[in-house]
């Protein structure tokens, strides 16, 4: 099978070998399977999740030391902005 190529980097697909042999390791393993043709055409990526309705989404422009003091305090730093400036209105 001829190799696929996305974003500079080349994806070699399995031979028809190691595709049986793949499917038959899938097929011992009980914790998992293989989903049909049918099951596999229903699946959707998972999304971003659905916002609260509540939040405007803009853009704005902090000073960087802002930023990198609230990124500084780990994850929910965006959400740590948003608690300051609604203290303040």
């Amino acid at each position: 099978m001829k190799p696929t190529v996305r974003s500079r980097r080349v994806l070699e697909h399995p031979t028809p070998a190691e595709d049986a042999a793949i499917a038959a390791g899938i097929a011992q393993d009980t914790d998992t399977y293989e989903p049909s043709d049918r099951e596999f055409a229903t699946m959707r990526r998972p999304g971003r999740p659905m916002g609260s309705g509540t939040k405007t989404q803009i853009t704005l422009r902090l000073d960087t030391v802002v930023v990198e003091k609230f990124k500084a305090t780990g994850e929910g730093w965006q959400t740590r902005i948003n608690e300051v400036l609604r203290a303040l209105v």
